[in-house]
């Protein structure tokens, strides 16, 4: 039995890295570009098997398990990430979220300059937790 050249590695790998790249860069849906994100690290991880196991060493594969931790990790934080968007915009389309952005000090060209101050946003303002403590009055004692 032959064993499968390293080119061959390589080349799945590059072209999962490629699709994931462009999935990512030409979709507008969150969870697609998740998705494709993770196709990437996917297509990162499958390189450094096959040179691990080119090499015949063990830390290719050591550094693909901590790839796939952090990409559970982040999978799990864009979860929450996307049920709270999708809950407050009712969609999934990334252009509605330019809201989120900073704003920039200086405007750019396609922008007018503000003359009058933002409007307050609609967001509500939490009052502090906890109970306010209690004023004391100050006495003032005459000996």
């Amino acid at each position: 039995m032959n064993p499968v050249p390293l080119q061959h590695f390589l080349v799945v790998g590059a072209i999962l890295f490629a699709l994931g790249a462009i999935g990512f860069m030409t979709r507008r849906n969150l969870i697609i570009m998740f998705l494709c994100a993770e196709m990437m690290l996917q297509g990162v991880a499958l390189n450094l098997v096959a040179f691990a196991r080119y090499r015949g060493n063990l830390q290719g594969q050591s550094f693909v398990l901590f790839i796939i931790t952090v990409a559970a990790c982040e999978a799990a934080l864009a979860l929450a990430l996307i049920l709270v968007l999708y809950k407050r915009k009712n969609s999934l389309d990334v252009s509605l979220w330019q809201e989120l952005r900073e704003e920039s000090e200086e405007p750019t060209l396609d922008e007018e300059p503000l003359e009058s101050p933002p409007e307050t946003s609609a967001m509500p303002h939490l009052p502090p937790a906890g109970r306010e403590p209690q004023k004391k009055r100050e006495e003032t004692s005459h000996v």
